[in-house]
Formats: C-alpha cells, structure tokens, sequence
C-alpha cells in the first residue's frame, strides 16, 4: 500500500487572512441579497419585520383578511395591523379561504395559498393565460378602457377564476379561465386534473359556480361563423368522476344549497335541479321515474292517488309495482 505524501504549502499557496474575510463577506452578502422566490415578503405593521405567532392562539377566525397591495392581516377585536403579504411588483386581487387557509389570486396569473395563523406561505401555482385574461389586453375595445375600468376587471375577472370546495374538511380549488380549468389540492397545492373545452367551445369563468362538494362550469360552442349554436355545463369533482350535459348557449346555474343547483335553460325547457354530492338530477315529482329516482324532491312529493304514491312519492303499499320493477323492490334512496 503506497501512500501519498502530502502537499507542502507555500507561502504563496496561502491564502492571506485579509483576502478569506473578503471572500466570507462577499458570499454573505450575496446570500443576503438573493430574490426572495416569487417576491414573496410578508412583515409587520410599519414594514417591521413579521415575527411568528402562535397558530393555536391566532387562526383565522381571529383575523380580518383583507387584499390590495397585497394580503393584509388586522386583528378582529382591535383593527390593528397584524402583519401582510406583498409580491414585490404585482397586486392582489382576490381572495377566497379553503379551510382555514386564505387563496389570493394575483395580477400576474400566480396563485398562493397562506395559512393566516402564522402567516406561512405554504404553495404558489401559475395558471397558464390567467394573466392574459385578467388583463383582457386585445379584446375589442381594450385600449379605450380607463385605469379604473382596466382594474375593476381585473378583479371581477379574479373572482370569476377562483372557485373553492370545502367538501368534508379536505378543501380543493379550482381555476377557470375561457381555455383551461385546473383542479387543485389545497393539503400541498398539488395538481389534482386539467381540462380544456372541446374544439369550438370555451368556458365561461363568469358564469361558473360551486358547491361544497362541486364546481359547475358553463360552456359556449360556435359554428365557423362564429355563431353560438349550443352549450353545455361540466360538473368536476376532486373525489370522482365529473359529469356534463348539453344545453343551449345561455343556461345558468344557480346554487340553491351546500349540493343542488338549479339550471335554467331559456323559456321553453323548464329549470331542473342537479345535485352534486349525489351526481344525478333531481327526478321531478309525477313523473314515470319519480319512485325509484336516486334524488327526489327536498321536502317529498304532494300525495298522487291516481299515481299510487304516498306523500315522500313512494308507491302506496297497495299499489302495484311499475312495470319492469319485481313486487317488493324497494325504491332506491339518494346515495350518502
């Protein structure tokens, strides 16, 4: 076994102490002066440095959240400044709490998710062309818009995008814009689906809603001349599959409660109510399906004698069973 022998140092093979302290001061510096990511920075009241809080004295229940620069942090009893969050460069423009953590959507298509009891930023997600149609740069009539009307929609715009679903204490979110919805995870910010409209079609983020357990996205289809010629509205859930119906062009969802939303259709179809935590349309009461639907009515069916059904539109215990159903079958319940 051979060893090698080791090198003798020279004088000129030190390295002053003078120059060592330089080089140690300059690789400080450098650290202290590297872009925070994402030009994060989150401080007290006056530009003082945030110092952490207690999150099991401090939650968001505590706090009035507010946006604009940034996320602005007050305390409820007081209405004194607890600290904010700015992006150096960009504006907040919207806000939405999944949970206990607050979601703001920023000018620059970005996405961040803090949890307000100890001021954490805990994930940043960019939503491709979010930015471009907050803006709505190169729409007729962009460049006559005031700085007013320029930002009003922006932010109206922000609000349309973001959607959030407190379902069963495991929130998630989702983002919308005309070309794209995103599906995420609010745990980690993890991307959980993402889906275009088909070819001719476009979502409409403006006319989008949600529930506790869903969010409903209308779309709009044109023909080659640029002519709406149908629509329809996509269901998307993060725990399972979506669903999605046709309807005419200008349908519109309203939500009626933590699941159903009732669809309007134009004046000759009559509104029908959908339920999303049990993915099925409402059956309305009287018709052929009503006893065995997965979702009846909130509040039962009105008695139908001549139909055999008693006031929930269960068959009549003397009533016969509906054709193709055997004697006995117990009509099916709205799933749990």
């Amino acid at each position: 076994m051979s060893w090698k022998p080791l090198r003798v140092l020279t004088p000129r093979s030190i390295l002053p102490a003078s120059a060592v302290v330089l080089v140690l001061a300059a690789g400080a510096a450098a650290h202290a002066n590297k872009p925070v990511p994402f030009g994060d920075r989150v401080a007290g009241p006056g530009d003082a440095g945030a110092t952490p809080v207690n999150s099991e004295s401090l939650g968001s229940a505590d706090l009035d959240l507010r946006v604009g620069p940034g996320l602005e942090a007050f305390h409820q009893q007081t209405g004194e400044q607890a600290w904010s969050y700015r992006r150096e460069g960009v504006e907040a423009l919207y806000l939405a709490m999944a949970g206990d953590n607050a979601i703001v959507v920023w000018d620059d298509g970005m996405v961040t998710s803090v949890r307000p009891g100890d001021h954490e930023v805990r994930w940043h997600r960019v939503v491709p062309g979010l930015a471009d149609w907050l803006h709505g740069d190169g729409e007729p009539g962009a460049d006559k818009r005031t700085d007013a009307q320029r930002k009003a929609l922006a932010k109206q715009r922000a609000a349309a995008a973001l959607h959030t679903v407190q379902r069963d204490g495991s929130p998630w979110l989702a983002l919308v814009t005309p070309n794209l919805t995103m599906g995420l995870r609010d745990a980690d910010g993890d991307l959980r689906y993402n889906d275009k409209p088909s070819g001719g079609c476009v979502y409409d983020p403006l006319r989008a809603v949600h529930t506790d357990y869903a969010v409903l996205i209308p779309r709009t289809c044109t023909n080659s001349g640029g002519q709406a010629v149908s629509g329809g509205i996509t269901g998307y859930r993060l725990d399972s599959n979506g669903w999605s119906t046709s309807t005419g062009p200008t349908a519109t969802v309203k939500v009626l409660d933590r699941s159903r939303v009732e669809i309007t259709d134009g004046p000759v179809v009559p509104p029908r109510v959908f339920d999303t935590k049990a993915a099925a349309p409402e059956t309305a009461c009287g018709s052929v399906g009503a006893p065995f639907a997965a979702v009846r009515p909130q509040g039962g069916c009105a008695a139908d004698p001549a139909a055999g059904q008693d006031p929930a539109g269960n068959p009549a215990p003397d009533a016969p069973a509906a054709a193709g159903a055997p004697a006995g079958d117990q009509p099916a319940g709205q799933p749990q």
